[in-house]
């Protein structure tokens, strides 16, 4: 890992609150949280080449965290292994159970395969919520209630870095004052440098 000086880090800050990023991911998070209140009840999916493992770690801590139950997800993998943990072997098979009150995260930073759009619809349309961090697919987009798109070509916000901010802003408890979402994300970037020295 290349290391960040303070300078970098204060940039980095500037640069992102100029952007609109920390505002949309945390309108994003914001919908997460509030559409993911029955525990067991956010569905979370990526693509066949990629499940979402990372930000499923980071929904699971942030639900903890925030005492916020319904953000614990259900990962729904491909190919779950037969040998692997039973939170670990849910396949697609449980999108087709998806109903009213539950949300259904599809994380997707390449184009969605038809397979999956097919799930999404049968979703929504059995009344799950949709939503949807992407990378510019208009076609799962057009299928979710609230989605994000992070373009491939963005210089300023990489996929994983969206979905870090998401998940830290799904955490968050409305109207919390100065120890809110920039508060938290100010404690993440001092953890990974270093606090910034004037």
């Amino acid at each position: 890992m290349v290391a960040v000086d303070a300078e970098q880090i204060t940039m980095l800050r500037e640069v992102l609150s100029t952007t609109g990023w920390l505002e949309r991911t945390q309108e994003f998070g914001r919908a997460l949280r509030v559409t993911s209140r029955t525990p067991g009840g956010l569905l979370l999916v990526g693509t066949p080449a990629e499940d979402p493992w990372h930000l499923a770690a980071h929904l699971d801590d942030e639900s903890r965290l925030g005492d916020a139950p319904g953000l614990a997800p259900t990962l729904v993998r491909w190919k779950p292994p037969e040998g692997a943990p039973a939170h670990l072997r849910i396949g697609l098979e449980r999108l087709e159970s998806a109903r009213r009150g539950e949300t259904l995260f599809v994380v997707a930073e390449e184009e969605a395969p038809v397979p999956l759009l097919e799930r999404v619809d049968d979703a929504r349309r059995t009344g799950a919520t949709v939503l949807a961090l992407e990378g510019g697919d208009r076609e799962l987009r057009g299928l979710a209630h609230e989605a994000l798109t992070v373009p491939p070509e963005e210089s300023l916000m990489s996929f994983d870095g969206a979905q870090h901010l998401v998940s830290a802003a799904a955490g968050q408890e409305p109207a919390r004052g100065p120890r809110g979402f920039r508060h938290r994300l100010a404690r993440l970037l001092d953890a990974v440098s270093g606090p910034v020295v004037d």
